[in-house]
């Protein structure tokens, strides 16, 4: 599909007023995009998984105008509190969308969002406010025209929320999303996340994550800033290339249930990301010493109990800790027992994949 396919014939705003909710959870890239081309282009593919507890509830409220506005009418509160700080991003979102759609002027919105972990945290709070603020709007522009099918929707959706934020895109569907066209990827696309088309093994399938907030902090320097600064990055080309590699090695790993090269794949992926970032132009450092003593001691319980935990990480020092089902009870002790304490005030959270967004009542 091409942009125009998202550019629905003409149609009525004969809907007064209304109100949608959705819950749409965040996602963990196991293979990383970092870089990006003009209109929220990756450089490079990726595929996560989506989780279930880290999720974003989005409430919009409509109601037709009287007259089509020349400026976008909405208010937007972030946990029961305006957000003033938070406006100019949904502005930038609406004037990207419009084209899209075309019944943004012609009503006032009230945008209630609230998130189930830390804000600007390294846990793609992002992804899953842009793409729940995203399902919100489509359905309502499937409310002015119900001809729209599933498979449309769905593929709008993810559309809608990478021009939002990029990552936003592998947030509506689940379990594993893949986003970025790759030649050995059938459907693969830059425009929107696909569900990923390929045998899984069964130990893949419920996988579990446990996120150790190390700094719940907002990060010094945001995920668009680095982005941009792999734009003359001296690694970039290689690291591009490097992602096509490790989702072509990917394929049978997943397909065979292989966790000794899944965990290779993973971590070597989360350290090549904090890599560009502590090579760019100007350089930064978003892990924490925590972060780092976090991996060793998992590098060390790994080796002395031959357990199949690994780490990932995303922009910002917090940990995710990735391990299969039949792991749980050992590894949850395990963190309770050494990695814990390295946690700002002790917290974290037990998640898991989840199967993408959901409409609520």
């Amino acid at each position: 599909m091409t942009e125009k396919d998202f550019k629905l014939p003409d149609y009525s705003y004969d809907k007064v007023e209304g109100n949608v909710v959705y819950k749409s959870p965040s996602n963990i890239a196991l293979i990383k995009y970092w870089g990006k081309k003009e209109n929220q282009i990756p450089a490079n593919p990726s595929i996560s998984f989506t989780l279930t507890a880290c999720a974003t509830t989005t409430s919009i409220t409509y109601k037709k105008l009287k007259a089509v506005t020349p400026d976008f009418q909405f208010d937007l509160l972030f946990e029961g509190l305006p957000k003033p700080d938070f406006k100019p991003k949904i502005e930038t979102f609406f004037k990207r969308v419009e084209t899209y759609l075309p019944f943004l002027k012609a009503y006032h919105f009230k945008i209630e969002t609230s998130n189930s972990f830390p804000h600007s945290s390294g846990i793609a709070s992002s992804a899953s406010g842009m793409s729940a603020i995203a399902l919100c709007l489509l359905e309502i522009e499937r409310d002015l025209n119900p001809d729209m099918d599933a498979d449309y929707f769905l593929k709008k959706a993810s559309f809608l929320a990478r021009l939002g934020s990029g990552s936003a895109c592998r947030s509506i569907e689940g379990d594993l999303v893949q986003w970025g066209r790759h030649s050995g990827t059938t459907g693969s696309s830059d425009l929107y996340g696909i569900k990923y088309p390929y045998k899984v093994h069964d130990v893949f399938k419920n996988y579990h994550d446990t996120i150790l907030l190390v700094d719940k902090g907002e990060k010094q320097v945001s995920s668009t800033v680095g982005h941009d600064l792999m734009h003359g990055h001296p690694f970039a080309k290689k690291r591009f290339a490097q992602a096509h590699e490790n989702l072509d090695k990917l394929r049978p790993i997943l397909e065979q249930g292989d966790v000794k090269e899944f965990i290779k794949i993973v971590e070597s992926e989360a350290l090549t990301l904090h890599g560009m970032m502590m090579t760019s132009q100007p350089y930064f450092i978003l892990m924490k010493p925590n972060t780092l003593e976090i991996i060793n001691r998992i590098w060390a319980f790994r080796s002395a109990s031959k357990s199949n935990l690994c780490f990932t990480l995303d922009a910002g020092a917090n940990v995710h800790v990735l391990y299969p089902e039949n792991e749980k009870e050992e590894v949850h002790q395990f963190i309770k027992n050494e990695l814990v304490a390295f946690c700002q005030n002790q917290q974290y959270i037990c998640d898991r994949i989840g199967f993408g967004a959901k409409r609520l009542s």
